[in-house]
């Protein structure tokens, strides 16, 4: 899948070296909720696990002029019975904040979703101190559903978990608006 500044493929064995970065991010990692950094072989692991999770799509976040990885993101916890999924998104180094990478990336996996796997619905979890990933669900199309109230401790203060999700139709009326 690919757009104007990045592109998706599938997540590779070699990709994890750029995962392993991201989370030695101490931004990165509270921005996620990520308490610990991970080892190599725990990403190893990881990688194996995924790979052979049927319920599931991976994708590594590339820039289209260069090919440099700058991130990943999920479709998962597919429920094909009931049409939807869960879905989350790292970009993997704070210098490709703020260039619009993520929301490029995320219309492209709403398409992925919603048009290849024919999904009526996508969810996510976020942080209510993510504010920079909180407005690009927002210009996506995510609407809050939920708040879970001060759900996670950290940086000596508390943060609520914030359930947004995206249906077919809201997406469908975006694209053709």
């Amino acid at each position: 899948m690919k757009g104007e500044s990045v592109y998706l493929r599938t997540i590779k064995k070699k990709d994890l070296e750029s995962l392993y970065q991201a989370i030695q991010d101490e931004e990165i990692r509270y921005m996620t909720g990520t308490r610990s950094a991970f080892s190599m072989e725990q990403l190893s692991e990881y990688y194996q696990r995924i790979m052979s999770d049927e319920t599931r799509y991976d994708f590594s976040i590339c820039l289209t002029g260069t090919e440099e990885l700058i991130g990943d993101l999920s479709i998962l916890e597919i429920d094909e019975e009931n049409k939807k999924a869960g879905f989350r998104i790292a970009l993997h180094h704070t210098n490709h904040f703020n260039k619009g990478y993520g929301t490029e990336a995320l219309q492209l996996a709403l398409q992925f979703a919603f048009d290849t796997l024919n999904l009526n619905r996508l969810q996510l979890e976020v942080f209510s101190h993510n504010v920079r990933g909180i407005k690009s669900y927002e210009k996506a199309g995510f609407k809050t559903e939920g708040i879970i109230r001060e759900s996670l401790y950290i940086n000596n203060h508390y943060s609520d978990e914030m359930i947004m999700g995206i249906l077919k139709k809201e997406y469908d009326a975006l694209k053709n608006s």
